[in-house]
């Protein structure tokens, strides 16, 4: 079951991307956008910082 998760095609991408167009609708989809890059950068830089701490506890 959870071997099907990763294979998303072009066809599967696409009606994703329909999908939420018509959920959240055209005129929000920039702030849907602008929240989901914020979200990653937010993740991105807690795990950068969760390795930082584990090296550094290595190193001791």
């Amino acid at each position: 079951m959870f071997g099907l998760i990763g294979n998303f095609g072009p066809w599967e991408l696409i009606l994703i991307l329909v999908i939420v167009l018509i959920i959240v609708g055209p005129g929000k989809l920039p702030q849907v956008g602008q929240s989901l890059g914020k979200a990653l950068q937010n993740f991105r830089k807690a795990k950068e910082e969760e390795f930082d701490e584990l090296e550094e506890k290595k190193d001791k």
